[in-house]
């Protein structure tokens, strides 16, 4: 296992910027606001690519036990009690303060290795920072300015030379085979309480207020042998009514998550429905192409009723997506997770299934010879051979002749064959149609003397007969 380094201090000194200093990501969101981290977020620093080590991100400790604050809280000490070693972040510029002070009382009784790190060092007396500080004690001091990189290397080397060979954290690898699900869905319906209940941990902090989670929190996973990366991520709303700045940019983590996942698990409040904001999120899943799972959230608070209601919104509601499956659960209690898995599974498969040409090609004369394409305009589209273009999704490249006369409808047949013949659920089906070029195309056809000749002698005929 990689050691563990633990970013820890008071909400906006700098954790995320150093965070992303020293991973060389953009994965935490960085804002002026205070308070906009709030979940322990993993990455790898590979500086030194011999001594990699896991480096968390944590929020700002505020002194609060209560709310929002409290549990944020609660995440970075979790977070410092777990690592190999702890960086404590100051703000060079403000000097210390009491909330510093309650923290370093705090890290002392935890009793971790730990360095003092004074951030926002840039265009300041270094030394007079650093004076402010002596109070504290520490003998490992790193003055830094994670924004300009400044002093980061040095405190890299002072970094590896403290951490042991083996730490007790797990990292987040790029094992291919690990299946990349990302939880998406409008705020408050339940997406970090779920990714609680799978991991069995308060990984991901949970609450009622909508709009908790502002990041894309990955947590890696081992379950029936499988394994998994588990995304969480902040709640989509649509463009009109999204104002903070912060959320801007917890959106853009957001349909990044979607882009660089292998499978989508929305999640629906049943108590509400679908609503307008679900069909966003279901857009912007249906543009990244991505496998898809609609996971319908609190159906065990439902009377009989309520969920026949329910059945019938959506069945026509989500029309257009018949080919995702729709568990039923309760992120609260844990029931209905094994069919999650299991659709999600499915999905993954169909997603990245492999396919042959010959297969391909098989399967489009078959649905050629049962349902020709209609007459447009006096001419018939061709559809002379297929190949595979593509998984994630599965894409099928056609090659034919007036494949521009092919009606949407007739396309729509194609990917319901298509569909049907190979057992693809989960999973949307792109068609990409190709023309042959024709060599004649803008070719002027130059007749001979004979030919001219020929010509004339036909012209003067017609006329004489005439």
């Amino acid at each position: 296992m990689l050691p563990l380094v633990a970013l820890v201090g008071r909400p906006n000194v700098g954790k995320s910027t150093l965070f992303n200093a020293l991973t060389r990501t953009r994965d935490a969101l960085v804002h002026d606001e205070p308070g906009v981290t709030r979940d322990r977020n993993y990455g790898v620093c590979r500086l030194d690519e011999s001594r990699p080590f896991v480096l968390v991100d944590t929020g700002g400790i505020a002194g609060e036990d209560e709310g929002l604050a409290g549990a944020t809280a609660k995440q970075s000490r979790t977070a410092a009690e777990e690592a190999d070693l702890v960086l404590f972040v100051v703000d060079g510029r403000e000097g210390p303060s009491a909330l510093d002070d309650d923290i370093l009382r705090w890290l002392r009784k935890a009793s971790r290795p730990t360095f003092l790190v004074v951030n926002k060092t840039d265009g300041i007396d270094v030394r007079a920072a650093l004076a402010e500080f002596s109070r504290y004690g520490f003998a490992e001091v790193h003055a830094v300015s994670s924004a300009h990189r400044q002093g980061v290397d040095e405190l890299l080397e002072a970094v590896l030379a403290k951490l042991p060979e083996d730490g007790d954290a797990e990292t987040l690898d790029d094992d291919p085979e690990r299946i990349r699900i990302a939880f998406v869905g409008r705020p408050n319906v339940g997406k970090s309480t779920l990714v609680n209940r799978i991991l069995g941990e308060e990984r991901m902090i949970a609450s009622d207020v909508p709009g908790t989670t502002r990041d894309a929190i990955s947590a890696d996973l081992e379950r029936d042998g499988r394994k998994y990366r588990l995304i969480d991520t902040a709640g989509l709303r649509r463009k009109g009514r999204v104002e903070e700045a912060v959320e801007k940019f917890s959106i853009v983590k957001t349909l990044q998550a979607i882009e660089q996942c292998q499978v989508a698990v929305i999640m629906l409040d049943a108590s509400e429905g679908v609503t307008d904001q679900d069909a966003s999120v279901l857009g912007a899943v249906l543009d990244a192409g991505r496998a898809l799972v609609v996971a319908v959230n609190k159906w065990d608070g439902l009377s009989d009723y309520q969920r026949g209601q329910v059945e019938a919104l959506l069945s026509r509601k989500l029309s257009f997506v018949q080919w995702a499956e729709a568990v039923r659960i309760s992120a609260k209690h844990g029931s209905g997770l094994r069919e999650l898995f299991k659709a999600i599974h499915r999905a993954h498969t169909s997603a990245t299934k492999q396919f042959s040409t010959a297969e391909v090609t098989k399967a489009l004369e078959i649905a050629y010879e049962a349902s020709p394409p209609p007459v447009v305009r006096g001419h018939v589209a061709k559809l002379r051979f297929a190949h595979p273009g593509g998984e994630n999704p599965p894409t099928f490249i056609v090659h034919g002749t007036r494949l521009r006369t092919l009606s949407d409808s007739y396309r729509r047949y194609l990917e319901n064959f298509f569909r049907k013949r190979f057992k693809l659920v989960g999973t949307p089906v792109r068609f990409v149609f190709k023309e042959g070029d024709n060599p004649y195309k803008d070719k002027k056809n130059v007749l001979t003397d004979r030919q001219v000749a020929r010509k004339r002698r036909m012209i003067r005929h017609v006329k004489r007969k005439g």
